[in-house]
């Protein structure tokens, strides 16, 4: 495992565009991106994407990268780089889903739909739950994320996404009912397979 002194040098080496400080500190983070990226696509080759356009935000922008705001620098690098890969994301979204089919992003039905603020279901495994977000349509998928896993607010939901509060509010709410009959059908089909 890397300390402090030894994450400090391969960031000074990215500030001066040194490629094997990149390139280790690529393979430092990789694993990290895909798992944040991986939750708001639909194909590994789109998470990829998002993944290698997110390094290319961090390393044009790594001298504004302040090692000194925690004491753990690897820590604080994983959240600033963190914010970089769910703004990419966000961005990958709105240009991908601008008018999404089947799926209408805002309308007068949305606005008046309540979100219940239910809970998550117990007894399943993390990749089952990822598994079963990646199958929600981009718009549900993109509002669930940055509500249940960011901790965004509706309010700012509706301003990096560019929607309403109401389309925040119903999306989500749809997401979370798509999502328990996903995990539901999926313990029914895992109940009928398992062993007794």
């Amino acid at each position: 495992m890397l300390d402090n002194s030894n994450i400090s040098s391969l960031l000074s080496g990215c500030r001066k565009n040194d490629r094997n400080s990149q390139k280790e500190l690529y393979y430092l983070l990789r694993g990290f991106a895909m798992k944040i990226c991986y939750r708001y696509t639909n194909a590994m080759e789109e998470c990829e994407e998002i993944v290698n356009e997110g390094f290319v935000k961090l390393f044009k922008n790594v001298h504004q990268f302040d090692e000194t705001r925690q004491e753990d620098t690897l820590l604080s690098l994983k959240g600033w780089f963190k914010r970089i890969l769910i703004n990419t994301c966000i961005d990958h979204y709105r240009k991908s889903n601008s008018s999404v089919n089947g799926h209408v992003l805002t309308n007068h039905e949305s606005e008046t739909i309540a979100d219940q603020g239910e809970t998550g279901i117990d007894m399943l495994s993390y990749k089952e739950i990822i598994e079963a977000i990646r199958l929600l349509s981009p718009a549900y998928r993109a509002v669930f994320n940055l509500f249940v896993i960011e901790g965004l607010s509706h309010e700012e939901i509706s301003q990096t996404l560019g929607i309403s509060v109401g389309a925040s509010k119903s999306n989500l709410s749809k997401a979370r009912d798509n999502l328990r009959k996903l995990l539901q059908n999926k313990n029914i089909i895992k109940a009928y397979v398992s062993p007794p």
